[in-house]
């Protein structure tokens, strides 16, 4: 899985438990153009049969995944001629022909609109909240924050992280103050006085006319920034406090770990 944070980082995300030490696994298939050309029915019960169901168990099963993903009035039509959204739905009902306490999904939402991930997002949580332990790749560090119960990232090959999305972002630290200026010129302006009212570094995004800095204390930081932007006349088009995201707990956590490694 390649993360779009950068060309080495992964993260596979876990969606609820299995608890039994044997369990049963699904793999999400490829979605290979030969499937496209078999009906939605037809590739459940085609994988069923795959999967040593006989011709009435398959076709059985195939029914009640197909009603359950809300894909039963479409289940006569070429899969090719599917949404991505609907897709993606008959993908995660084929994992789940044999019942899986435990589902492997491959970047189940690339190359997805936003409504089509969003569905898929709500199949997702339905088989965790159903008891189905879910272990997807993403290449959407947001979506892993949206998804799971347990994080791992991966950089070089290497685990550099695992817990919790608010364990991982808790390893940063502070909260952190965003300043939009209305006028580019003045952004390095703004990142002076971020530097005197934050806990670090700021960090500075041109193209957004954005500046940013770690705060301990966030309304005590929010209020000073604001009044002395208000004393030097320095407009702010935004102005606010937030939790790190999980791209920015990558990018230090990655920073740490090769500073280790070439320091070894």
């Amino acid at each position: 899985m390649e993360s779009a944070a950068s060309p080495s980082a992964s993260a596979i995300a876990i969606a609820a438990a299995a608890t039994s030490a044997t369990v049963k696994r699904g793999l999400g298939p490829g979605r290979g153009p030969s499937r496209r050309q078999l009906s939605g029915r037809q590739n459940l019960e085609m994988f069923g049969r795959l999967h040593h169901l006989g011709a009435a168990a398959a076709r059985r099963r195939a029914a009640e995944l197909l009603d359950r993903f809300d894909l039963a009035e479409a289940a006569g039509r070429p899969a090719g001629r599917y949404s991505g959204g609907m897709r993606r739905r008959l993908d995660l009902a084929t994992g789940l022909l044999t019942d899986p306490v435990v589902l492997f999904l491959d970047e189940p939402t690339t190359g997805l609109d936003p409504r089509a991930r969003a569905e898929v997002w709500r199949t997702i949580r339905a088989l965790a909240a159903g008891g189905t332990t879910v272990l997807l790749t993403t290449q959407y560090l947001g979506e892993a924050d949206q998804l799971a119960d347990a994080l791992a990232v991966i950089d070089h090959g290497r685990v550099v992280a695992a817990g919790t999305a608010d364990e991982l972002k808790g390893r940063l630290g502070d909260d952190h103050l965003d300043v939009v200026v209305r006028d580019p010129g003045r952004l390095g302006e703004a990142a002076a006085l971020l530097a005197r009212a934050g806990d670090g570094e700021p960090r500075l995004d041109p193209d957004r006319r954005l500046a940013t800095v770690p705060v301990r204390d966030r309304v005590a930081a929010l209020t000073e920034v604001a009044r002395q932007l208000a004393d030097r006349g320095l407009e702010a088009e935004d102005l606010g406090v937030r939790r790190p995201t999980l791209d920015e707990v990558f990018l230090a956590l990655s920073r740490r770990w090769r500073c280790a490694a070439t320091a070894a």
